[in-house]
């Protein structure tokens, strides 16, 4: 998706022609002025206005109690008094800092990855486009998420940092805007929703004048992610699924309104833990696990694992479960970027489409024969 100068070049040349056909078949249709143009994520809203936009992060992290409100500027714009408390930040952003891996997907999407001055701990990214930016110095390694480093920062000067916080706890983000730093807290990794974490494309969007193509991106998303739900839509859910793997002492399972769970779902497949109320995962035994799963006909394991015996050696216990048995254990998380990164990590939430895909490739896989996996993998 990145556009080279000669695409560049290429779509102006033709123009004329392709507005010609976009008004012959596709009515263009106009986001009403003050209107939220979120549809899928629970805690992100952007509402634009005539010369400069409202976003607000309602849930950026567990239990957080109070949300952040922004105002982006265009140059130019008039931002109306009542908002002039808020964080102004002027767009479209001409450099950027952002945080975390599952950003990097999002600027490459919308061609604005040459943007990016800096990333903390830049072996976590896998895209090989940003890899070469990195490599030739064009985006320098920050520190890392949790002591970013501020004098370096202030020397790279970007127009904003995109961060997240994990709960009420932040002096980093102080000491970040304590230096004349602007800061926007993003909290896509708080959704729920598979198609919700990719929404946040929008943000970006916004923050570098694309609106409409991060909408037009975002809607081939969902027409992608829609019409593989169709495709199931008449099946009935045969497999029986055991999710995770043993952490230290605990296995931990994802409850029942996580994103892995609605994934599932979706692709039709029996969740053992579908039940388990609540988001993000909990901790069991390794008895309690057995109990419930030993006769799981598909195992989707946490971790880096290339083969089966790798994954007994790890446990020896693992060997007792019918899928291990049969030879039916997946993981997502064993493809790997140059420098070590996790691809599932920086990919998956801005291409649920993909992840989804994967998913009824493992439960259905006559209905996608000649597809081939974006992130899982079978162990053998």
């Amino acid at each position: 998706m990145k556009s080279s100068l000669h695409k560049v070049v290429f779509l102006f040349s033709f123009l004329v022609v392709i507005g010609c056909k976009k008004n012959e078949s596709t009515p263009e249709t106009k986001t009403e002025i003050g209107q939220n143009s979120i549809e899928y994520a629970s805690g992100l809203s952007i509402n634009k206005f005539t010369g400069y936009s409202v976003v607000k992060v309602s849930n950026p992290w567990p239990d957080a109690g109070k949300a952040y409100t922004y105002v982006l500027k265009e140059k130019d714009g008039v931002v109306p008094d009542s908002l002039k408390t808020y964080t102004t930040i002027q767009v479209p952003l001409q450099t950027i800092v952002v945080t975390s891996t599952t950003n990097i997907p999002f600027l490459e999407m919308l061609d604005v990855e040459n943007n990016l001055v800096g990333f903390p701990h830049t072996d976590y990214v896998s895209s090989e486009k940003t890899r070469k930016l990195i490599d030739k110095g064009s985006v320098k390694n920050v520190g890392q998420n949790e002591k970013l480093n501020i004098e370096q920062l202030i020397e790279l000067a970007p127009n904003l940092i995109v961060t997240f916080g994990v709960d009420n706890n932040n002096p980093m983000l102080d000491n970040l805007q304590k230096s004349g730093l602007k800061v926007l807290i993003q909290a896509d990794w708080m959704e729920q929703s598979p198609l919700g974490k990719a929404e946040w494309i929008k943000l970006y969007g916004a923050l570098f004048g694309k609106e409409a193509q991060a909408k037009e991106l975002f809607d081939k998303i969902v027409t992608s992610y829609n019409e593989a739900k169709k495709l199931v839509s008449s099946k009935k859910a045969t497999s029986t699924v055991l999710y995770g793997s043993m952490y230290m002492d605990q296995w931990y399972v994802a409850k029942g309104n996580s994103w892995v769970a609605q994934f599932m779902a979706d692709a039709k497949a029996d969740y053992l833990w579908a039940n388990l109320e609540g988001t993000g995962s909990q901790g069991l035994s390794f008895e309690k696990i057995l109990d419930k799963a030993k006769t799981a006909s598909v195992w989707i394991a946490t971790g880096s694992f290339k083969s089966l015996s790798e994954l007994e050696k790890s446990n020896p216990h693992y060997s007792q479960f019918d899928a291990f048995k049969t030879k039916n254990v997946y993981t997502f998380e064993s493809k790997f970027g140059a420098t070590g990164g996790t691809v599932y990590y920086e990919l998956a939430p801005s291409r649920p489409d993909l992840v989804l895909k994967d998913y009824i490739k493992i439960f259905h896989p006559e209905l996608l024969p000649s597809y081939e996996f974006a992130f899982a993998s079978k162990l053998n």
